[in-house]
């Protein structure tokens, strides 16, 4: 037997990659959807695709709101959609939580009704037009609900998730941007860091190319605005993970201007260390594509 949805009407406000693709899932599964962004053009682009219909000021309080806009906007953006009192249960799906959650209630939220969540998921171009159904469907999906939070307004939001194919996690704000630091935000900036010296390259030269650098730069593309947002608000968590890297290659320089080859100990070493990374990774995530949406467009 088909079980009964805790929701029946859904708002969206933010209708780019990670707001639209939610909506998509959502219609698919028969909840009515709400759309909103700033951008009036976004809205019409997401409801042309099935995403949803416009939000008018004649809708009803939905049963939940999703909040799918920059980290910086979240806090404003979740106080305004409680004071016009647009839905009985609030979430985010932002990529950071510690700083957000410390805006929120500086912010005046009511944060009993409000769930923070992070959908593990996304790629690395942004906007109503990348989005995808079923792009969530068995990624980890970070919920990070405050100690105040009523049980109905949690089982709205894992009914979300549920709905969207992915699957729950519960973390601690703070756990949550210590590991996003480490699977995403770091290989974030590596991979931009990488990317940014093919920018003067010749092209006869870029030609030579084959998969490997254009794997490991292919999350460069991400939209760079976003990106400073996201950065901003785990800055602390982030800069202790890039100085570790930059040490480990710091070491490789001056190994290599000294006389080393891939023989050497330190340059042997670190490659060895990176098979046992890759190989934890792929243990860990099995052979699907760990990819996740900090790593790539958020909104």
């Amino acid at each position: 037997m088909t079980r009964p949805h805790l929701l029946r009407q859904v708002t969206v406000i933010g209708c780019g990659l990670i707001g639209t693709s939610i909506a998509l899932d959502l219609t698919r599964a028969g909840i009515a959807v709400r759309l909103t962004d700033r951008d009036p053009a976004a809205v019409a682009q997401a409801a042309a695709r099935g995403a949803g219909t416009p939000l008018t000021l004649l809708d009803r309080a939905a049963d939940l709101v999703v909040v799918a806009v920059p980290p910086s906007a979240v806090a404003d953006t979740v106080y305004e959609a409680q004071a016009r009192g647009l839905g009985r249960a609030f979430t985010d799906v932002a990529g950071t939580k510690g700083l957000i959650a410390e805006e929120a209630e500086l912010r005046g939220c009511d944060l009993r009704g409000y769930v923070p969540g992070h959908p593990m998921a996304g790629r690395e171009t942004s906007g109503p037009a990348a989005a995808e159904p079923g792009m969530f469907a068995g990624r980890p999906w970070i919920l990070c609900p405050g100690p105040c939070v009523p049980p109905e307004a949690e089982a709205a939001v894992r009914e979300l998730v549920r709905l969207c194919g992915a699957e729950p996690r519960t973390m601690s704000p703070e756990a949550h941007d210590e590991a996003v630091a480490t699977v995403s935000h770091t290989p974030q900036l590596v991979a931009a860091a990488l990317a940014a010296q093919l920018a003067d390259t010749a092209p006869e030269v870029l030609a030579l190319a084959g998969g490997g650098l254009r794997d490991t730069t292919r999350i460069a593309a991400s939209d760079a605005g976003l990106w400073t947002d996201i950065l901003g608000h785990n800055a602390e968590a982030v800069a202790a993970r890039v100085d570790r890297v930059a040490a480990d290659l710091a070491l490789l320089a001056e190994e290599l201007r000294n006389g080393g080859s891939t023989g050497s100990v330190t340059v042997g070493a670190l490659l060895l260390r990176g098979n046992l990374g890759r190989a934890a990774l792929t243990g860990a995530t099995g052979s699907r594509n760990p990819g996740d949406a900090p790593s790539r467009a958020r909104v």
